[in-house]
């Protein structure tokens, strides 16, 4: 992937209007991030809205946006993050101390960070501070055991007043790290085919540990209970839980709290089902548990973290807000594009798949809106493909595609928080690799948070007409969203745009800023495939482009 920066010399003209998200007497400063299919990987022409001489172009695109009102303001954590319990099983959450880890964690705060996944619901805890360890024979297991102290000794104070714990892990320990993960990870894929799970411990050591991470990347942890533990009659079992909570309050760890994941699937996983009115009944049994421990006494609890809105998803939903609806701070639900098994490269660029989401949103927003107007709705959870994903397709330039109009999408339609799953872990969904090493998605997601602010603005748009055909929905391949700036971003004056494109013709479109962007001084970003592998590139580069005004 290929991203090119442009950074103009031109001023605005005096005689325009500036935006009204503009400060008074500041300049306006726009701002394009480009995501585009038409510059393959070598391609060296000149950029799409650059003037240069003899450029010959399909469409001429007028674009202009309403900067009088934001339309939507979303969670200035809107885009956050997601971590698996399964890094438990694979062994690769005693290396959340490691510098690179946090530091590009740290790149993406301010965020939350969900701990949750299909274990969770098979996560117990036990309060042991150092549990026996055995020792196996010859092995990466047997090493890496002789080498937990060692990660304990290297760790050093990054913050002394956080008390931040980063260590400098051997490369021979990360290397026998990753032959045990790459076992796990085939032990993993088989419990998730047959969807049969076994259980994780968590002790109050790794819970140290992720807190620490947590804590020291600048993100809010959120932690995903146990919901599977169940009474003879059904009810909730909390021993875990509340052992959990307070050994939590007792560390003073700031943590909001949700109760299961998925619930729609515990009939297949478990073979017994929660129907939504038990589920809002264990809910507020769980928030009876916090009240009276003074640290949780008013923390933040989601939920019920349901699966793709079909007719019985939507059915417990409903039960779970009859009963529950305001005792959660914003209601959550996942979604998955793909099945990872059958997916191609192209998948990721039909405009029908991008789509999808938007009829998911319109379902989940009806039931909130019956019994609670006005509650928060997040996407917790949300993956381009199943299955652990795709090698070389779910973590490759291609999927930038899905990812950057999700954001764009759940920001124009008022979805308060996306969880991106996963941050980091086994298969292929992840934003970090096994080496530590950033894929194309954290660039993507990096250069989001840096420019783009929680103020969404209108979109206005002429030159793409074009008449439906009979029994025919057109759907739009050029997806264009505007934001306010970042404020936080000191590079960028109060009253800056940012606009975010995807072109998913196969060819360049050209687009002329009109209105209140005529004129105005631009900065361009665009992201493009670098290399022989085109839309399966894991490779970027940074350059600079003409002029753009």
């Amino acid at each position: 992937m290929r991203v090119l920066c442009a950074f103009p010399e031109a001023m605005p003209s005096s005689n325009s209007r500036p935006p009204a998200c503009l400060a008074p007497g500041a300049l306006c400063l726009a701002l394009l991030l480009h995501l585009s299919l038409s510059s393959q990987a070598g391609d060296r022409r000149p950029l799409p809205v650059d003037r240069a001489a003899g450029l010959k172009e399909k469409t001429l695109i007028l674009l202009d946006v309403s900067t009088k009102n934001p339309v939507r303001t979303v969670n200035e954590n809107f885009l956050s993050l997601q971590l698996d319990p399964s890094i438990i099983h694979d062994g690769w959450l005693d290396f959340l101390s490691s510098k690179r880890l946090v530091t590009l964690a740290r790149g993406l705060s301010p965020a939350f960070l969900r701990f949750g996944g299909k274990r969770t619901d098979f996560l117990q805890f036990q309060n042991l501070r150092n549990p026996a360890k055995s020792r196996g024979g010859p092995g990466p297991d047997y090493y890496l055991k002789n080498y937990e102290d060692d990660i304990v000794r290297s760790d050093v104070a990054l913050d002394k007043q956080k008390g931040c714990k980063i260590a400098q892990h051997p490369d021979v320990m990360l290397e026998l790290q990753r032959e045990k993960a790459a076992q796990m990870h085939l032990v993993l894929l088989k419990e998730q085919f047959s969807n049969t799970y076994s259980n994780l411990i968590l002790t109050a050591r790794s819970l140290d540990k992720l807190y620490n991470f947590a804590d020291c990347s600048g993100l809010h942890l959120i932690f995903a209970l146990n919901a599977l533990r169940r009474n003879p009659n059904n009810s909730w079992n909390s021993s875990s839980a509340l052992s959990l909570l307070k050994y939590s309050a007792s560390k003073k760890y700031n943590i909001s709290w949700e109760l299961g994941n998925e619930p729609n699937n515990y009939r297949t996983m478990h073979g017994r089902a929660v129907n939504g009115s038990q589920l809002g009944k264990d809910y507020i049994q769980l928030k009876s548990l916090l009240q009276p421990i003074r640290i949780y006494s008013r923390a933040s609890l989601y939920g019920p973290n349901i699966g793709r809105p079909r007719k019985n998803v939507i059915a417990l939903l409903d039960g779970f807000m009859k009963v529950a609806g305001s005792t959660v701070d914003a209601v959550t639900w996942q979604h998955c594009y793909i099945d990872g098994r059958v997916v191609k490269v192209m998948d990721f660029l039909k405009t029908r798949l991008l789509d999808t989401l938007s009829d998911q949103i319109r379902k989940i927003q009806k039931v909130v809106n019956t019994y609670t107007p006005g509650k928060k709705i997040w996407l917790e959870g949300v993956v381009t493909t199943s299955a652990g994903g795709t090698n070389n397709l779910s973590d490759s330039y291609a999927a930038g595609f899905l990812w950057l109009n999700t954001l764009g999408m759940l920001a124009n339609q008022g979805i308060d928080v996306v969880i991106r799953h996963s941050f980091f872990d086994h298969g292929y969904n992840h934003l970090v690799d096994q080496n530590f090493n950033p894929l194309p998605d954290y660039w993507l997601s990096l250069l989001y948070k840096r420019l783009i602010g929680p103020k969404v603005l209108a979109v206005h748009v002429a030159g793409l007409q074009r008449k439906p055909r009979p029994g025919r929905v057109i759907r739009d391949k050029l997806r264009i969203y505007a934001h306010c700036t970042n404020h936080h971003n000191h590079n960028y004056v109060r009253g800056s745009i940012t606009l975010f494109i995807i072109n998913l013709h196969r060819s360049r479109k050209k687009i002329k800023l009109a209105g209140t962007l005529r004129d105005k001084l631009v900065h361009q970003y665009l992201l493009q495939p670098y290399g022989q592998e085109g839309l399966k590139s894991k490779t970027q580069r940074c350059q600079y482009s003409g002029i753009i005004r």
